[in-house]
């Protein structure tokens, strides 16, 4: 008898509830095992304990930038290779020049990411992105080396 076939984990982090529980569910759907995160702590935390197949983040959350998140993602030697999708209502110019602004201080730049999409969701193109992010990757090896 065969196992099921293991259903991609994608963590989302957004701070908005309504955001979260759509993308959740979409993903869901999708075939994928959302994971829902309302902010950069707990982004973090279930990033560590789930070691998701892909991280969609939200740029702007009021208490802790998302960009914050992704800059500790990336300098996170078991989290840096975990693609990344930003999402925001601010375009990718923009959102790269901030990045750029808050790279000054540590003289070095986080790579950009993986996806940026801008609000509001192509929900058609999300998925699109999500599955190509996921596929057979030298992600997959390296879990398989983790085991």
């Amino acid at each position: 008898m065969s196992n099921p076939v293991e259903r991609k984990k994608i963590l989302v982090v957004d701070d908005e509830a309504d955001m979260r529980i759509f993308l959740c569910n979409l993903l869901g759907n999708c075939g994928f095992q959302p994971i829902g995160a309302a902010d950069r702590i707990e982004g973090i935390q279930k990033a560590k304990e789930q070691k998701p197949a892909l991280i969609i983040l939200d740029v702007m959350m009021p208490k802790e930038s998302g960009i914050l998140m992704y800059r500790q993602l990336r300098e996170d030697k078991n989290l840096r290779k975990v693609p990344v999708i930003m999402v925001s209502t601010i375009d990718k110019k923009m959102f790269s020049r901030y990045q750029k602004l808050q790279s000054r201080p540590q003289k070095t730049a986080a790579a950009e990411p993986g996806a940026y999409l801008e609000m509001p969701l192509e929900t058609e193109e999300l998925v699109r992105l999500v599955r190509k992010m996921t596929s057979t990757t030298a992600y997959d090896a390296a879990r398989k080396l983790d085991k």
